[in-house]
């Protein structure tokens, strides 16, 4: 396993907005960034009574995010994921060199 830091939220917590929840268990949602860590790969962690696992966690440029990247965060598009993350977090600007863990998981 390779060398992760202490993880700064429950598990949990990864995923917790409703439609976001959705996206995982239709399978449209297969990854999540969160600017702490949440998980270890391996671990596995509860939607509505499904299981999922962790299968990667990497740290990433927040700028080098692809649209690729968007959807599998569950959005349509990078634009239309800049927007509503920016939306959701007052006060925050879009920072290309700023670094999040990508958590990407599986139904199991």
């Amino acid at each position: 396993m390779a060398d992760y830091p202490e993880k700064t939220c429950s598990i949990d917590r990864l995923i917790r907005h409703p439609k976001l929840v959705e996206a995982a268990l239709n399978g449209q949602k297969t990854q999540q960034r969160r600017d702490g860590l949440y998980a270890y790969p391996g671990e596995t962690f509860m939607l509505n009574q499904v299981e999922f696992i962790v299968t990667q966690v990497e740290r990433q440029r927040i700028g080098d995010m692809s649209d690729a990247d968007a959807q599998a965060e569950g959005y349509p598009s990078l634009a239309l994921y800049q927007d509503l993350i920016l939306k959701m977090h007052n006060n925050m600007t879009w920072n290309d060199d700023g670094l999040v863990w990508v958590h990407s998981f599986q139904k199991r």
